[in-house]
């Protein structure tokens, strides 16, 4: 397959609003791409598009505000963006959301919530955009997991469950559509220095200030730029690469679940506790991942 070409296409880059999205914007633009972003945070929104257009008089920037956590609103919004914008060649589903709280801490509605925007939304806008991506040769699809797509700690039930469903989903759409020359690449980010730990909810049974603990603690752990997560990601695109993983905070852990995947919690725990943070059943805020995005008004993926 060659190279992804970023010229004379439009992207579509969800959670554009800040973190890695906002980042993703500004890279594709210099690239030469045309841009729909999408993000619930309509000043944010309005505030990234209009820069990109400053720095990048030449690019066309769209942009709808949309909550995916509303799916009758997002296959609308999927509608109106395949009307306005037939060729489509690339789309970056990065939107997501971090919940805090084990299993037991969390309603089922949280729960729901979570997986609804990390899984169930990318999975109806990519459904809804294939036939726009089939229609533009060499486009390409991007789903942004994370590193507890890669493995799963305690405290973050649902997080882990939505990012392991999105990498699953994102592996077998990756074997269904190479021959129609679409690639697919999964991302697995590490310690991303974004607001999503800042915006992530907490479960109605997590104490509050167990949950205030880990969140300062694992902000310290996200300390690579969303700029330089952004390029990584636009390099594996580029390279059509079909995983990328993001920092050493991604690298490390999914080595030690392939090497000892019964076992790689106690070792992530004891690593976690080395760099200062909580221990296993405190993690309550832990994507220690970022991936989500980007999106974050409300612990949307970074």
């Amino acid at each position: 397959m060659r190279n992804f070409d970023f010229t004379a296409g439009t992207a579509v880059v969800t959670g554009a609003a800040s973190g890695i999205g906002e980042a993703l914007a500004h890279g594709l633009a210099r690239r030469g791409s045309d841009l729909v972003l999408l993000d619930r945070d309509g000043d944010r929104l309005d505030a990234v598009a209009a820069a990109v257009r400053a720095a990048h008089p030449g690019r066309q920037v769209d942009t709808h505000l949309v909550d995916l956590a509303d799916l009758c609103t997002t296959a609308r919004v999927a509608e109106e963006v395949m009307a306005r914008h037939p060729r489509v060649r690339l789309l970056v589903n990065n939107a997501g959301v971090a919940l805090g709280g084990r299993f037991d801490q969390v309603t089922m509605d949280e729960f729901h919530w979570v997986v609804d925007i990390n899984f169930r939304a990318p999975v109806q806008l990519t459904h809804a955009l294939l036939p726009a991506l089939r229609a533009e040769p060499g486009a390409h699809l991007v789903n942004v997991s994370s590193l507890f797509g890669l493995i799963a700690p305690a405290g973050q039930t649902a997080y882990a469950a939505s990012k392991f469903a999105l990498r699953g989903f994102t592996e077998a759409l990756r074997h269904e559509l190479a021959d129609d020359g679409i690639g697919v690449t999964s991302v697995h980010p590490g310690g991303i220095a974004t607001r999503i730990a800042r915006n992530a909810r907490v479960g109605v049974g997590v104490p509050r200030e167990e949950f205030d603990a880990a969140r300062r603690q694992f902000e310290k752990l996200l300390s690579i730029p969303a700029e330089q997560a952004a390029e990584v990601i636009l390099r594996g695109v580029e390279r059509r690469r079909g995983r990328v993983l993001i920092g050493w905070s991604a690298k490390l852990p999914d080595l030690l679940a392939r090497v000892a995947p019964g076992s790689y919690g106690r070792l992530v725990a004891a690593g976690v506790r080395l760099a200062g943070g909580p221990g296993p059943r405190s993690v309550s805020t832990a994507r220690v991942a970022a991936p989500v995005p980007a999106e974050l008004p409300a612990g949307e993926v970074a």
